[in-house]
C-alpha cells in the first residue's frame, strides 16, 4: 500500500548557486522509482529532482507477501503492485538493488526474485532500469559506503523534508535507491557515452549518444 509521508511545513530554498554553476539546472525533472528487492517486503519509493539538488518524495511503500503463499503467487502479488505503481506515478527509470552473494542462499535467491520481477515490469514498459549495489546507495545518499541503516534512513528523511520516519526500513532503502540514481544519472551516462565511443573506435560505427533513460539494464559500479 502506497502512502504519502508527512513533509516539513517548512521548505527549504533553492540553491542558487549550484543552479548558476552547473549544468544540473538544464536537466529537466526525472522520476525514478526505487524499489528495494524482497518475497516478505519488497520497498518501494518514487522520488522526483535534477542531480546535484534536493529531491521531492512523491510516495514511498511496501509490498508484502505471505511467507506460507507459493511462491509463483507471491511473485505474481509483486508484480501486480509494482506495475500499479509505475500507472499510478509514471516514472522515467527504475532503480533497482543489485543483489550480491549473502550466506543464506534462500533469502539471496528470493531477493533475486523479485528484483528481476520489477526488471521485468520496467522492461515492459519500455523504461530503463538501473542497478545500484548498497554501498553505492549509501555513499551516495550519506557519503560513506559504510554507513548503516539508521544513517542512511535520517539522511533520507533529512534530504526529502520528511518528519516522519519511513517504515519499515524497506521503504527506506528503496527511497535512497532512488535518489542514489537521480543524482548518479549524469555520471552513468557519462560513462556509457564513453564506452560507446570507444565501441565506435574499434567497429569504425557512429557513435550515437542519448540520454540513460533510453538506454537498456545500466550497471552500477562498486
Amino acid at each position: 500500500m502506497a502512502n504519502r509521508c508527512s513533509l516539513a511545513d517548512g521548505t527549504v530554498g533553492r540553491d542558487d548557486l549550484v543552479h548558476a554553476v552547473t549544468g544540473y539546472a538544464a536537466r529537466p525533472p526525472s522520476r525514478v522509482l526505487g524499489v528495494d528487492p524482497g518475497l516478505t517486503r519488497c520497498g518501494l519509493g518514487v522520488v522526483e529532482g535534477v542531480p546535484g539538488r534536493p529531491p521531492s518524495l512523491v510516495a514511498t511503500g511496501v509490498v508484502r507477501t505471505d511467507a506460507d503463499q507459493d511462491i509463483a503467487g507471491r511473485l505474481l502479488a509483486i508484480e501486480e503492485e509494482i506495475e500499479r505503481w509505475l500507472t499510478d506515478y509514471r516514472p522515467d527509470t527504475v532503480a533497482v538493488e543489485r543483489v550480491f552473494s549473502q550466506n543464506n542462499v534462500r533469502t539471496v535467491m528470493g531477493t533475486a526474485q523479485a528484483g528481476a520481477v520489477a526488471i521485468v515490469c520496467a522492461a515492459r514498459r519500455g523504461l530503463p532500469v538501473a542497478l545500484h549495489t548498497p554501498s553505492e546507495v549509501k555513499a551516495a545518499v550519506t557519503g560513506s559506503g559504510r554507513a548503516d541503516k539508521d544513517q542512511v534512513t535520517l539522511m533520507v528523511m533529512r534530504l526529502l523534508r520528511m518528519t516522519d520516519r519511513p517504515k519499515p526500513a524497506d521503504a527506506a532503502d528503496a527511497l535512497a535507491l532512488a535518489i542514489c540514481h537521480l543524482w548518479r544519472a549524469p555520471a552513468i551516462e557519462a560513462r556509457r557515452a564513453r564506452e560507446a565511443t570507444v565501441r565506435a573506435a574499434m567497429t569504425g560505427r557512429p557513435v550515437v549518444r542519448g540520454p540513460v533513460a533510453g538506454g537498456p539494464v545500466v550497471g552500477g559500479t562498486t
